[in-house]
Formats: C-alpha cells, sequence, structure tokens
C-alpha cells in the first residue's frame, strides 16, 4: 500500500519524468475491480484533463497528487501508478489509464482497494485528501517532539503503540507497513499499551518516526513495494514479510509475526517492549 515512503519517491519521479507531457486521453475502470473508488462522474474525467499538461507533483502523507494546469489527479491507497514507453508494453488490465501525445501512458492498478480522485485544480473537497494535505509532515522540521507528543495528550485514553501511530491520520502517510520498522529500531511491540509509556518512550518513538522515514524516502521506499518505474525500493525492510522468521538483526532472535487490529504485525519479542 502507498505510504509516506512511496508517495515520497513516486511524486518526486512524476515531478522529473512527466513534468511537460501532454495528455491525449483517459481511459477509467477498463477492468472493473470493486474495490476502486473514485470522486463523481468518471465518464467526465475524460474531458477534464484531454490536452492538459503535466506541471508538477506532490505527496501528502501516503497520498500522490498530480497536476495539470487545471486539475489535480489524486491516488492514495492500493492505487499504483507504472509509467510505460513503449507502446508494446502496456497492461492490459487496469482501472485507470493516462496516455500522452507522445506515445507513452501512466497506468494505474488497484491493489486490494485504491482511492482514485480527478478534481479541478483548488477544488478538491475530499476529507482524505484535506486531511493529509494540511498535517504537518514527519520530514519538516516543523514536525517537533512538541508536537508529537501533543498527538497523545490523554493519558488515560487506551491506545496500543500501532493505534497511536498509524490511526486517526495523525501521522498522514505512516501505515501499517512503515509502522513495523518503526516500532522496531524504538524497541516498542505494536501491542504496547500507550497509557504506561514514559517520555523515554515518547522520545525514542519521535527519534524512530524521523529517522527511519528519512532513511526510507532517501533509498526510495521500501523493498516490499515498487516505484513508477515498477522497481523495487532501496530500503531494506527489518520487519516485513521478507523477514519473518529471520533472525533480528540486532539480537538474533527469530522474528515473529501475529494478527492484531485488523492487519498483520511483525515484532522481535527480545528486543520489543511489550508491557
Amino acid at each position: 500500500m502507498l505510504e509516506l515512503p512511496e508517495s515520497y519517491t513516486i511524486s518526486r519521479q512524476i515531478k522529473k519524468s512527466l513534468t511537460g507531457k501532454k495528455i491525449s486521453k483517459i481511459e477509467v475502470l477498463q477492468t472493473p475491480h470493486r474495490f476502486a473508488f473514485f470522486h463523481g462522474d468518471t465518464e467526465g474525467y475524460g474531458d477534464l484533463l484531454k490536452g492538459q499538461t503535466v506541471m508538477d507533483a506532490a505527496c501528502h502523507g501516503g497520498m500522490i497528487e498530480m497536476d495539470t494546469e487545471d486539475c489535480m489527479i489524486a491516488l492514495s491507497d492500493g492505487a499504483y501508478p507504472k509509467y510505460y514507453e513503449n507502446k508494446k508494453k502496456f497492461p492490459k488490465k487496469h482501472q485507470l489509464a493516462i496516455y500522452f501525445d507522445d506515445e507513452t501512458a501512466v497506468f494505474v492498478s488497484i491493489q486490494m482497494y485504491g482511492i482514485i480522485f480527478i478534481f479541478p485544480k483548488g477544488k478538491c473537497t475530499e476529507g482524505y485528501y484535506i486531511s493529509s494535505s494540511s498535517k504537518i509532515n514527519p520530514l519538516c522540521d516543523a514536525f517537533t517532539f512538541e508536537y508529537f507528543r501533543s498527538l497523545y495528550l490523554d493519558n488515560h485514553k487506551k491506545l496500543s503503540a500501532k493505534a497511536f501511530l498509524a490511526t486517526e491520520q495523525r501521522i498522514p502517510g505512516l501505515g501499517n507497513g512503515v509502522l513495523q520498522d518503526i516500532l522496531w529500531d524504538a524497541g516498542i511491540d505494536p501491542r504496547f499499551d500507550m497509557r504506561e509509556a514514559s517520555e523515554a518512550d515518547f522520545t525514542a518513538l519521535y527519534t524512530s518516526v524521523k529517522k527511519v522515514l528519512k532513511e526510507m524516502c532517501e533509498k526510495g521506499g521500501r523493498d516490499t513495494e515498487k516505484d513508477l518505474f515498477g522497481q523495487k525500493g532501496g530500503y531494506i525492510t527489518r520487519l516485513s514479510k521478507n523477514t519473518l522468521f529471520e533472525p533480528c538483526i540486532k539480537c538474533g532472535h527469530e522474528i515473529h509475526k501475529a494478527n492484531f487490529m485488523g492487519g498483520t504485525v511483525y515484532y522481535c519479542e527480545n528486543c520489543q517492549k511489550k508491557q
């Protein structure tokens, strides 16, 4: 799923490789998908975008935004874009296709579920976009410890470490995927009750959020995900499906997994504080 390292990487690639390209045609839901979510009448997408030129791109948490002169295209969750320069390699199945007049194209395929928004520029009313674009990016200097600590001021509210970091859009773009290495780096189990957290625990979490996300972005995303060109990210995950049952690189104990809060969490029971 798209999280901050991937949206950061792909938006930079769009800006570098697609800026100046003119859109010649749009196809929506060439392959029907039960969990592809759009805003408004998809039949009007072509009229909005045909003849428009790609001008810019940005990331907002785990959301990718691609801008033309008059419109914006926003992708999130499992809506992965991939750029093709060779017509012979264009995929037959996709949920959104953006064709350019130089015979290249971007195809968006939904993994599990995904969101695709197309709006006139400056007119997006979707709450998810507004929340993601309005909150402080953890890569910025403005994401201070004081701000991070303020995200959990009610010390009597029961929240696991996973729930604190990865729910309610507290930190847009920080989801269950990147969460694993952040908590491992901080030495805290995903199931840890934040009511028991000391100030030292909050400091460790804050430091790891900043450090791990920065490294993931600098290395082009995680090795469990792909970029605009279909290449795996350069960040080698410490805790993921790739390392399950492998020895922890800190202590040598076996990496385990568990089902928690509707998803899979990975952990080292020796290195991560559970209570």
